[in-house]
This record gives C-alpha cells, structure tokens and sequence, in this order.
C-alpha cells in the first residue's frame, strides 16, 4: 500500500483549488476588434458561463492601441500564477506584451526569456485594476 505524506494531500488539495480558480478563466479569447464591434461583448469559461467584458475598457483600448495590434489581440491578456515563485506572474502571449507596451504599461526593453515574461503580481494586479474584465490570471 503506498504511503500517503501530508505534502500529497496538501497538493491534491491545492489541484483541486486551483482548478475551482480556473473556472473564471475564459476558455476561447476573442479578438479585441470582434468585441469592439459586439453589442453584448462577453465569452464563455472554463465553467460554462459567460463572462462579460467592460465595454469602456474595450473602447479605451481600441483608442490607443495601433491598429495592427487591435486586430491581433485576443482578450482577456492572460497572466499565469505559479505557486512556485510567489511573488511574480508570467505573460506568454508576445501580441498582449507589444499591446501592454504600446500602452506604456509595461518597458519595451522588456523581452520574453523562452516564452515567458515574469511580471510582479503588484503591477498584474494594478493592470486589473486599470483595465478591468481584460486581464485574469490563471493558476498553473
């Protein structure tokens, strides 16, 4: 009979969670200039339901982005939360890095490092606040 360690049910429990989490997020991202141009802006998540976008947001962004990146955006721009490194989220999504730094949200001497850009979680939280409904982070 195998042993059971508290570290594994600790982890078991914690999958669990962070799947309960993860119901939130949006399973199909749509391009920005498709829900620019929607009357109900909004997709589905991971649980079925549906999640609508600020429509103020999505206009503020059509406004200040160029429109090569307006047309290549899918939203929501997604963060991923590692629980290993507990104090920064990380972008895999090079359109939404050029999109965040057409924004001057984030440096244009910053690069992604195979495949990923860690960002700390004060300033995804700060982008959530500023563009509410098109960033969400994801647990991993």
């Amino acid at each position: 009979m195998p042993e059971i360690s508290d570290e594994s049910v600790l982890r078991k429990w914690m999958a669990i969670e962070m799947g309960r989490i993860n119901d939130g997020v949006v399973v199909e991202r749509p391009r920005l200039s498709a829900l620019i141009k929607s009357d109900r802006p909004g997709a589905v998540t991971r649980s079925g339901k549906e999640y609508r976008f600020d429509a103020a947001t999505l206009r503020l962004l059509d406004q200040k982005l160029p429109p090569g990146l307006k047309e290549a955006l899918k939203v929501p721009i997604i963060f991923y939360f590692d629980s290993n490194v507990a104090d920064s989220c990380f972008l895999t999504d090079r359109i939404a890095l050029e999109c965040l730094q057409a924004l001057g949200e984030l440096s244009t001497l910053r690069a992604m490092n195979d495949g990923k850009l860690w960002v700390g979680r004060a300033i995804v939280y700060s982008l959530m606040r500023k563009y509410p409904s098109v960033i969400q982070i994801m647990m991993r």
